[in-house]
């Protein structure tokens, strides 16, 4: 068996890790945890330095949701006590991305709950998205369910840079998660966006009474769909939702998760998504050494830490934000 550092070695000159290593990650014991998380930080610096990109979240469609996501507390299975509200003006759009700009955010992601967009809401979203990219140059990440035929060619037009839809679990645990749509129709949305030349981003959530085999498939499927973003959420089972109660995670096996992902997709943003302050805890950190990106502010219907301190995390770490720098004179001057 070669050590975590040979195995990052090895990925670093293009090698695939097998199914049998790839398990041996999670499956390691605590005490090699360090060793990990350095072989892990080897691949991430090779690729990205110390750079951290940042990115934040807004909801501007909350609820109302028809399909049953066993994870989701604005799902129609949900009794979760959230604010349900249709989709926000243009101003508040734009006020949250005056907010990420002032915190040096490098992505912007415009959210909305929904099997998927009325035509309606992506014309909004892309008068919305043309104005922020003329005030704030922020890159803007779009996740606004499934896309029908055209909508994905409309938000490229707009300036849309990116496009989420996560897989969330396997294609083999899909089912005891969700019903109301497929696999398959998550996919296809991925690559509807690809085609149209917006950047792919998909991730996970981990924690939902999937297996460490899933796990690995969830790796190796986002590897296979090119996603250039991968958010790596860790579930955080809300009450009133059909998974509440779920606990199955703790913070040594969610940072071996993460270096999972850096080993199987070592080229790409593995982003410390949602979940990461109730589950990762104190650890927090030591997240970043195999990812190289995070949500800051709050996250669509459950709250964050506060900005100043994540940002106050990654000067301690001695890490760089990379962000989206040389705004126009009009924002400047502003």
């Amino acid at each position: 068996m070669k050590t975590w550092k040979q195995l990052a070695k090895g990925v670093i000159k293009g090698e695939e890790i097998t199914n049998e290593e790839a398990l041996s990650i999670l499956q390691s014991s605590d005490d090699e945890l360090l060793e990990l998380l350095h072989s892990a930080y080897l691949i991430r610096k090779h690729y990205y330095g110390n750079k951290v990109k940042l990115n934040m979240i807004i909801n501007t469609k909350s609820g109302l949701c028809p399909e049953n996501c066993g994870y989701c507390s604005q799902s129609i299975v949900s009794n979760a006590p959230i604010e349900k509200y249709r989709m926000v003006d243009k101003e508040t759009i734009l006020k949250g991305a005056e907010n990420a700009h002032k915190l040096n955010v490098g992505t912007y992601c415009i959210v909305a709950s929904g099997r998927g967009p009325s035509n309606r809401e992506v014309d909004h979203v892309a008068s919305a998205v043309k104005e922020i990219k003329d005030q704030y140059q922020l890159k803007v990440c779009a996740c606004l369910g499934l896309l029908k035929d055209d909508q994905a060619k409309r938000l490229k037009e707009a300036g849309v840079d990116r496009y989420n839809h996560n897989i969330n679990t396997s294609e083999n645990h899909h089912e005891n998660i969700t019903t109301s749509h497929s696999y398959e129709d998550r996919v296809n949305t991925v690559d509807q966006a690809k085609a149209q030349g917006i950047s792919p981003c998909s991730g996970i959530i981990v924690g939902m009474k999937e297996t460490l085999q899933d796990v690995v498939d969830m790796a190796h499927s986002l590897k296979v769909l090119d996603a250039d973003s991968i958010p790596v959420n860790f579930l955080h089972a809300i009450d009133g939702t059909p998974l509440e109660g779920t606990n199955e995670l703790d913070p040594r096996y969610c940072l071996k998760v993460l270096c999972l992902m850096r080993f199987i997709n070592p080229t790409k943003e593995i982003r410390v998504s949602g979940g990461r302050e109730v589950n990762l805890r104190s650890l927090q950190p030591l997240g970043l050494y195999p990812a190289n990106s995070i949500f800051v502010g709050d996250y669509l219907t459950t709250a964050g830490q506060e900005g100043t301190v994540d940002h106050q995390m990654l000067e301690d770490l001695g890490f760089e934000i990379d962000y989206v720098k040389e705004v126009t004179e009009k924002v400047t001057s502003s």
